[in-house]
């Protein structure tokens, strides 16, 4: 069973935010950073959510 970590998928997160040219009035990167800025002050229950995602094998077909 493939297991991935809570850092693992926020820091992809914030791979793609930062792909993005910071501009406030885009609505791509109002939300990529919103929802960057909002998982990383819920991380405890980020963690238990990929937790429970792991234990579904949502992550069975990620390529390594």
């Amino acid at each position: 069973m493939k297991k991935i970590k809570a850092e693992l998928l926020l820091a992809e997160l914030n791979r793609l935010r930062k792909d993005v040219p910071e501009d406030p009035s885009d609505l791509e990167w109002v939300t990529l950073h919103h929802v960057f800025c909002f998982v990383s002050y819920q991380m405890s229950e980020f963690q238990k959510y990929v937790e429970k995602q792991n234990e579904q094998g949502a992550f069975e077909e990620l390529e390594s």
